[in-house]
């Protein structure tokens, strides 16, 4: 497994970001995408009046080091912003990693008006945010702070912003999804409680919360978040590297590796969370793969279906006796999963596993379809039946989230 935050450090360019791409042309709009995951960057004025009154003053904020280089400043941690977050604001051929300004970047990354511009380029409807690489995927820059209470206090007005500055700006165009309490289970759950009334139907949460040095999924720590979110219908986003580490084999792999095994990350992490009976203990669940493709579903369908067959003995041990459903009952009763780019796989599949499948564009990263996400809609989805195309690009998504679906028109509209 490979540090995310190391890997990129090492493969960093040392000059500075490259001239802004050209502003695409809207492209011709075939479906109307609801994206499941894309990314924000937190803009400049995320905490600004969010904090109580006495914390306001040492909230996170922007600063600028001695050669006018912008840094997020948490406490007394100074944390750099990467040009891998917003890689869609250059060309192809200038994929820029090093420490990057605002005004170096695509302003749709980290401006919500920009943002829905940029959507409409591609014919993404509505979209689903997770936090920047300085927050952590799955927001666990909070629980590297050294004043817990301050920490809580910035977690509380990271999700505020999200629901009022962010999505609140554009509700039916973005979806808000908040970011969790990671260093204390019971006062997750009651975040997630708390945020439930206020409207928010979906949280980011670790594919391997081990990894951040918090307790394993096999033990029952976790159990009173999985337990609200379960009773308040919270959709738990499990985002590839959300644990700050990735599949990488070798120290010395380059960049391209990286990218190629992100699906095998999900494939495992799904195995770890089904083999943890996390969805047996908590039936009503919904676990969503992000950023995973769905290339490796039909492989680990036979798998999950081989090792509880009678041809390998011991497949299933003694950890699944008792329970009355199989791990292929539970991949597809309580996982969902986002598919990008996966050709031979999308005109191949079945409910009840296509009921469960969703796309994403991840604008503005590396891996994004943006902005030709139509086109490559349309090459996957072409020669499928219209209620396929519907199903994974915009209707399974709104049912999930509670999304209200795209309005008649958006699709007839190029830009």
């Amino acid at each position: 497994m490979a540090d995310i935050d190391k890997f990129i450090a090492a493969h960093r360019k040392q000059t500075g970001p490259p001239p802004l791409a050209a502003d695409p042309e809207p492209r011709r709009r075939h479906w109307p995408l609801v994206s499941v995951d894309d990314h924000l960057l937190e803009p400049r004025d995320t905490f600004e009046g969010r904090l109580p009154g006495r914390l306001q003053d040492r909230a996170p904020r922007i600063a600028e080091d001695d050669d006018g280089m912008e840094y997020w400043l948490f406490e007394d941690e100074r944390v750099p912003i990467s040009g891998g977050n917003v890689m869609k604001s250059w060309d192809a051929a200038d994929m820029y990693t090093g420490p990057v300004r605002f005004d170096q970047m695509r302003r749709g990354a980290w401006d919500v008006d920009a943002r829905i511009r940029d959507m409409d380029v591609a014919g993404i409807y509505a979209s689903l945010c997770f936090p920047s690489m300085v927050f952590g995927f799955a927001g666990w820059r909070f629980m590297r702070m050294k004043d817990r209470e301050l920490g809580l206090a910035s977690l509380r007005a990271y999700n505020q912003w999200v629901l009022d500055g962010w999505a609140g700006a554009h509700p039916d165009r973005l979806i808000p999804s908040q970011v969790s309490c990671l260093w204390d289970a019971e006062l997750a759950a009651g975040e997630i409680r708390r945020n439930a009334a206020r409207g928010f139907h979906s949280v980011t949460f670790s594919e391997n919360p081990e990894s951040l040095g918090l307790p394993s999924l096999y033990t029952d720590y976790w159990d009173p978040f999985f337990r609200a979110c379960e009773e308040t219908g919270t959709v738990i986003n499990l985002h590839v590297g959300s644990s700050g580490k990735t599949m990488l084999p070798s120290e010395d792999s380059p960049s391209e590796v990286l990218s190629a095994l992100f699906t095998v990350s999900a494939l495992s992490s799904a195995v770890d969370w089904i083999f943890a009976k996390i969805p047996v203990r908590f039936p009503g669940l919904k676990l969503v793969l992000s950023e995973g493709g769905i290339g490796w579903l039909p492989m680990l369908l036979d798998r999950l279906d081989y090792i509880a067959s009678e041809y390998v003995p011991g497949g299933m041990t003694d950890t699944w006796t008792g329970i009355d459903i199989t791990p292929r009952e539970v991949l597809l009763r309580n996982f969902w999963f986002a598919a990008y780019y996966d050709p031979r796989t999308i005109g191949r599949l079945e409910d009840p596993v296509l009921s469960h499948v969703m796309y994403e564009a991840d604008y503005p990263h590396a891996d994004s379809s943006w902005p030709d996400t139509q086109e490559i809609l349309h090459m996957q989805f072409e020669k499928l039946p219209a209620r396929v195309a519907e199903a994974v690009t915009f209707r399974n998504a709104c049912d999930l989230f509670r999304h209200p679906l795209p309005p008649a028109g958006f699709t007839d509209v190029a830009g």
